[in-house]
């Protein structure tokens, strides 16, 4: 049965879901920053997924990271399965700005994690959610 890692549902809330994945939101303020995570046990790389699902994390990836661009302005999308530190298969979805404290390097190390207030979370979770709402993907 597939079950959330701890450290991924510690670090973010789930705030939808695809046919394939889960949909969270980081808790990290410092950028928009979304991760998928495919509801199937024991996998812990895509070539692990059937050959349908591979081309069905693309899709729901692709789909999100349209989403994110438009929501967001994001002057370009940061999308990367790394399982360094979980090994359970996710992608992070983490929209960038030219004028980012990171930019043009990667986010990780960059800064300390920064929470959002109740009413900017709830906002981005808003925004996410009825963007991306119908097309296989729902509201939990």
């Amino acid at each position: 049965m597939f079950e959330l890692h701890p450290r991924l549902a510690q670090d973010s809330i789930v705030i939808g879901e695809f046919d394939l994945s889960l949909l969270l939101l980081s808790r990290d303020a410092n950028y928009p920053w979304c991760i998928l995570v495919p509801k199937r046990e024991d996998v812990y790389e895509i070539h692990h997924l059937a050959e349908e699902e591979q081309l069905q994390l693309i899709r729901e990836s692709c789909r999100l990271s349209e989403v994110m661009t438009s929501v967001f302005d994001a002057d370009k999308m940061n999308v990367a399965a790394l399982g360094n530190v979980v090994r359970q298969l996710h992608i992070h979805h983490i929209a960038r700005f030219t004028d980012d404290p990171a930019w043009p390097q990667p986010i990780w190390g960059k800064l300390p994690a920064k929470e959002y207030t109740a009413d900017e979370f709830a906002e981005c979770i808003k925004r996410l959610q009825n963007a991306l709402v119908g097309e296989g993907f729902k509201i939990l």
